[in-house]
């Protein structure tokens, strides 16, 4: 009489462990889209989280990465969670089907995550430069993604499973790289009042030159969308008087050496009186901590 074969202990628990790793990536993702959508800083015991955040390589086609990465993890979620809820064994057939087909596009997904994910790391470490922790964290929960998916389940064709790997890797890498050549193509260097659209008032301006009249100065990066977001308030015309330091070496006139000399680690920071006031601030706000006396009459708003 022979034995039934046991089920392996990780191939009962694959699923759930897989389901669980991208409700947390999800979870994860939802946050730091919602942080960038509402302009707030997010909780991170280093500065990089929002130095990353606010960097070019964070939006794509003009919404957020992190959005992109949440769809990404809800799907791997469903797909590993959906066949667990056939449970009526006349849907037997079902449920094996629905296990072949999901197992298939949870590799391939886990894959693509896991390369873009590792294009990310090489961004994080050759070009921003930063610890962002949870650049880090999405990229562990890809990998251990893909390690279940490979482990927990017998593969009855190894071959078909690695040709899978290479096309889907290569796949991902192309286009990750085209995406972002699109993307990013366009920001380089650019001093104060590029892209600029909107106008100044006399109130504008007159704030402009009293900063620039008292020493205060504006660090900041090209790329950092918050930083536009603070020119923007001035207008094009105000912005030209506004005491900038570009803080990153490819942008125009950079002055790296004052940043890190100031201990800058987020952009924009204001130096006004000797005091840091971190992130875009309303011009109001900027009249008050600088003593402005000037027209108050400003006309854009964050």
């Amino acid at each position: 009489m022979s034995r039934r074969r046991s089920t392996p202990t990780i191939h009962r628990w694959s699923r759930p462990l897989i389901g669980g790793i991208a409700l947390l990536g999800a979870v994860l993702t939802a946050y730091l889209t919602i942080s960038h959508q509402l302009g707030k800083g997010v909780a991170c015991p280093t500065e990089g989280c929002d130095i990353v955040l606010n960097s070019p390589y964070a939006t794509v086609f003009g919404l957020p990465l992190s959005l992109f990465g949440f769809v990404a993890y809800a799907g791997m979620a469903i797909l590993a969670v959906t066949p667990l809820w056939v449970n009526n064994p006349e849907q037997k057939e079902l449920r094996q089907k629905l296990e072949s087909w999901s197992w298939l596009l949870l590799f391939a997904g886990a894959i693509a995550m896991t390369v873009f994910s590792g294009y990310l790391m090489y961004l994080l470490s050759a070009q921003i430069k930063v610890l962002c922790l949870y650049c880090i964290a999405s990229a562990c929960f890809s990998v251990l993604m893909l390690v279940l998916t490979i482990v927990g389940r017998d593969w009855p064709d190894v071959g078909n499973l690695v040709f899978t790997a290479i096309v889907v890797g290569i796949v991902t890498l192309v286009g990750t790289l085209g995406i972002y050549g699109i993307s990013t193509g366009n920001t380089g260097s650019s001093g104060p009042g590029i892209n600029v659209t909107t106008n100044s008032t006399a109130a504008e301006i007159g704030l402009a030159q009293h900063l620039n009249q008292i020493g205060a100065k504006m660090y900041g990066a090209y790329w950092c969308s918050h930083c536009l977001d603070q020119k923007q308030l001035f207008g094009k015309q105000a912005v030209k008087q506004i005491p900038y330091v570009e803080c990153d070496p490819n942008g125009a006139n950079p002055q790296p050496e004052a940043c890190q000399a100031a201990k800058i680690q987020s952009y924009p920071t204001w130096e006004i009186n000797g005091q840091f006031y971190k992130g875009a601030q309303p011009l109001p706000e900027l009249a008050k901590i600088s003593s402005y006396q000037g027209s108050k009459d400003f006309q854009n708003q964050l």
